[in-house]
């Protein structure tokens, strides 16, 4: 794949495991890299430790959670993200472009008004309606814009900012209506790694994982869409049937990694981009590139999340986006010059 790759891989590792370092280390309680590596270690090989029993509880029941947490979402989005702005051909592409982030907080939003106790595979009410709100919205979207049995790109993106702006506005209506639990809903809506469990872990790792695996399958298609619908057609892509099923995939990802954090925007957005000027169109090389890298900056922005105001914690979205608004401003301004 070149030399270029190899060595943007090996820093891309390098980055992500310095990622993981810093959320396990990094807290309230001052834990040493050393200490947290003989509390993994120990776990694994049942090896005896002298450390403080507080800090082998915050390792493995706080931190250690919420850091797997961050770096599945982080992969989950930057992949689905790549994926997107291959499909509609368009840069400024992200995980949330065809209303699921409008469905997730709908549906969470309902949940909370309705203060539903419970749960299912070890998810919370407020986790499970995030990730049917999301579904549906993905489905529905896909259902209305379908045209003489193709999807094209732009009814897609309308069928989404317009299922998007209807929930966002039922949202709105339920916030107005219940005051009580406003705060809750903005909350929720910001983005949070806060409630990590291990329970949710496995619950996004089982569908971000197998969904991440089945686009890797993909990216020699998307390289080919990239060309334009007739020219990947012409090469023996059934570009529709292609499309579908990777937008559901997708949709999976996305809705497992919002139902687990919240709405965290800009990650699909800018690592893909960044990568893809960095190293190239290839989507087999972007790929793996944005899983890294996606997975080591959320982690990196969630540990500054809890850092940067200690003791209170700042909402990972808004770092995300803080960090992520002045690219994405470079981007329009960019994509207004090439017009």
């Amino acid at each position: 794949m070149g030399k270029k790759f190899y060595v943007l891989l090996i820093y891309s590792i390098i980055f992500l495991v310095l990622s993981v370092i810093a959320g396990l280390i990094i807290g309230s309680s001052s834990i040493t890299p050393l200490e947290a590596t003989e509390i993994l270690i120990s776990r694994i090989f049942s090896v005896p430790i002298d450390v403080p029993a507080s800090h082998e509880t915050i390792i493995m029941n706080l931190r250690l959670p919420r850091t797997i947490l961050a770096l599945i979402v982080g992969a989950g989005l930057s992949s689905v993200g790549l994926t997107y702005q291959s499909i509609f051909k368009n840069p400024l592409a992200d995980p949330y472009i065809i209303g699921v982030s409008s469905g997730a907080a709908f549906g969470a939003s309902v949940a909370i008004a309705l203060n539903i106790t419970g749960g299912l595979w070890g998810m919370g009410v407020v986790n499970l309606f995030a990730f049917m709100g999301s579904l549906l919205v993905s489905f529905i979207a896909l259902i209305i814009s379908r045209v003489n049995g193709r999807i094209p790109p732009t009814t897609l993106l309308l069928s989404g900012v317009a299922l998007g702006n209807l929930l966002t506005a039922g949202m709105s209506l339920i916030m107005f209506l219940d005051n009580e639990d406003m705060e809750q809903i903005i909350y929720w809506t910001m983005g949070s790694f806060v409630s990590a469990s291990w329970d949710k872990v496995a619950f996004s790792l089982a569908f971000v994982a197998i969904g991440i695996l089945l686009l890797m399958f993909h990216t020699w298609e998307l390289n080919l869409m990239l060309l334009g619908d007739e020219s990947a057609s012409s090469l023996g892509v059934d570009v529709e049937k292609v499309k579908i099923r990777l937008v559901i995939i997708s949709s999976l990802v996305t809705a497992a990694c919002v139902s687990v954090s919240g709405i965290i925007g800009f990650v699909g957005l800018v690592i893909p981009h960044i990568l893809r000027m960095i190293s190239g169109p290839d989507n087999r090389r972007l790929f793996f590139l944005s899983i890294i890298v996606g997975a080591g900056f959320m982690c990196i922005t969630d540990t500054l999340a809890r850092y940067i105001l200690r003791p209170v914690e700042i909402p990972v979205g808004i770092i995300t986006a803080l960090m992520g608004g002045p690219f994405f401003i470079y981007l329009l301004k960019k994509n207004k010059g090439m017009n």
